[in-house]
């Protein structure tokens, strides 16, 4: 579970970057623009494609940290062996979730390239965002696939 874990760290510094790189063109751009003219064509194309790729690179790092939605107002007095079960149902369920999510992206990103399918300003392949996205979300279903089959350790739950 550690590789997985250092994996989902190295996902989610990478997301935190590219949010950094957005907000910064963003910024630059809206400047630009509001006091010279000038701004970065194709920024709205560029802020789309990054924001889908940091979303799913978030996503191992949230199932490491048992940080992604749970509904526990039913189940919070319920014993911890039933909680525990159901947690690694949940863990199992996001598993299937993200494995059926890599394989579209990955279904997409083929079909993109296939098309040859770009973004409109800029032309840029739509295709590479899909090879952004398809590695975190198979690497969260591996996590949950290893916390429903193992169960959670419970420092990274803290």
């Amino acid at each position: 579970m550690k590789l997985l874990e250092q994996l989902a760290k190295l996902c989610a510094i990478l997301a935190g970057v590219l949010i950094i790189v957005i907000t910064l063109m963003t910024c630059i751009s809206l400047i630009g623009r509001n006091t010279t003219g000038w701004s970065i064509v194709g920024a709205f194309e560029l802020s789309g494609f990054a924001a889908g790729a940091a979303i799913a690179l978030f996503m191992p790092w949230c199932q490491v940290r048992r940080n992604n939605i749970i509904v526990d107002f039913f189940t919070n007095r319920a014993p911890q062996s039933v909680q525990d079960g159901l947690d690694r149902m949940g863990a199992f369920t996001v598993a299937l979730a993200m494995g059926l999510l890599a394989w579209r992206t990955a279904i997409g990103g083929i079909n993109a390239w296939n098309s040859g399918a770009g973004s409109m300003m800029m032309g840029l392949p739509e295709w590479t965002v899909y090879v952004g996205m398809v590695p975190p979300l198979a690497l969260t279903a591996v996590i949950g696939l290893a916390q429903a089959l193992r169960g959670f350790d419970q420092e990274a739950a803290a």
